[in-house]
């Protein structure tokens, strides 16, 4: 009888995030803020009327991946190949400065740590956690402002991408420092082949996709094939490479941005996202926050965790694009895109816990960080495009 919760608990998320993300609209705000904060209160910390669930916590899964495979149709590949370097370079600003700041961050708490020592690993975990950059609620906000496509949108993407795999690279360097067993060089042999595989299949993939939508211009088989793409390298991306899913749908997107329905197949993704699993996946977020457990201390760490997380990324990422020859403002832009936290800082916490590099009362921390910058990114880069209404970026 209690798995027809899930349909309870459906009909509640989406009410919910439609009724919040109504208001946010009201109040100037992006709609995905109004989903968070619905998560947030219908979740355990406020009402209490929905419980995180496997059936939750998958359905947001397919959500993050529905929207980097839509993020991967809709960029302009010519802008992507400009970016590139530019974005490697900010992506690693983006992970080295949170790095540091977030272990020293630790050793302010709880004193400097001895190299080698458990404590000195535990510090720069919690810098580790910090290098994740969520770039899907930026991607929505972006979308809903119409400046995904350009040169700072496009960058935003391609640095954030890169930045996961490079924070993915350092979490297995760290857990391999601490456990011998690990081997920290499969994961950039991994990711080199990745690429490898990624560039081979998707060129015979984009000139399949290319014959049938040539054959079979603007039919239904198009998206449902992509859409089966975009699931199949999500999968190969995690199984096989140890990549996160969510660089496989969107290296998926890219494969078929190129060709003529492209923005047919990104239409049909869209109603999906927009129905189900986008709702789910912002609203998820709110309610993964539990505040029931925190004490002062982790409330002042939680406080300067979150200030040091948002203002590091917007410092290295945002200086990296000045000194890449971007204007102050577009500069500001970047760096701020980059500070959301997301699945990713998740999934790295989550591993620290099960190499007990971090302990359960700091996960509290971030979840603040995930929400704080979940919400607060999308309104500020909203004020930040407002003065520049006539630039296409």
């Amino acid at each position: 009888m209690e798995s027809y919760f899930m349909f309870r608990n459906l009909a509640i998320i989406l009410v919910a995030a439609k009724v919040c993300g109504i208001a946010a609209r009201k109040c100037k705000a992006p709609q995905v803020v109004g989903e968070i904060i619905a998560g947030l209160l219908i979740g355990p910390s406020l009402l209490g009327w929905v419980e995180q669930s496997d059936f939750l916590v998958k359905l947001a899964e397919v959500g993050v991946v529905l929207l980097m495979f839509s993020a991967g149709l809709e960029t302009d590949l010519k802008d992507l190949m400009k970016t590139g370097p530019i974005a490697a370079l900010i992506a690693c600003a983006g992970v080295f400065i949170p790095l540091a700041c977030g272990a020293l961050l630790y050793m302010a708490f709880y004193g400097v740590a001895p190299w080698g020592s458990e404590e000195f690993y535990k510090a720069v975990f919690v810098g580790t956690i910090l290098t994740a950059t969520s770039v899907s609620i930026t991607v929505e906000s972006l979308k809903e402002m119409g400046k995904l496509k350009g040169k700072v949108g496009t960058t935003i993407l391609s640095a954030a991408i890169i930045d996961d795999i490079i924070g993915i690279i350092v979490l297995t360097f760290v857990i391999g420092f601490k456990n011998p067993e690990s081997k920290p060089t499969t994961v950039l042999v991994n990711t080199v082949l990745f690429f490898v595989f990624a560039i081979v299949v998707g060129f015979i993939f984009y000139k399949l996709f290319q014959y049938v939508d040539n054959k079979y211009p603007h039919t239904r088989r198009i998206p449902i094939l992509g859409l089966a793409l975009c699931f199949a390298m999500a999968y190969i991306a995690e199984k096989y490479f140890g990549i996160a899913d969510i660089t496989g749908a969107y290296v998926a997107g890219i494969i078929l941005c190129s060709i003529r329905d492209s923005g047919y197949i990104a239409e049909k993704m869209d109603t999906n996202s927009y129905m189900l699993f986008g709702p789910v996946f912002f609203a998820s977020i709110g309610l993964k926050t539990n505040v029931e457990s925190v004490n002062m201390g982790i409330l002042l760490f939680s406080i300067a965790f979150v200030a040091v997380g948002l203002i590091s990324k917007i410092i290295g990422c945002g200086l990296m694009a000045r000194l890449c020859k971007f204007n102050g403002l577009d500069s500001l832009k970047i760096g701020v895109g980059m500070m959301t936290r997301g699945e990713v800082a998740l999934i790295v916490a989550q591993k620290g816990l099960t190499a007990g590099l971090l302990t359960p009362v700091y996960f509290t921390s971030v979840i603040f960080l995930i929400i704080v910058s979940s919400i607060s990114t999308p309104i500020i880069l909203k004020i930040l495009y407002s003065k520049d209404k006539t630039s296409p970026a």
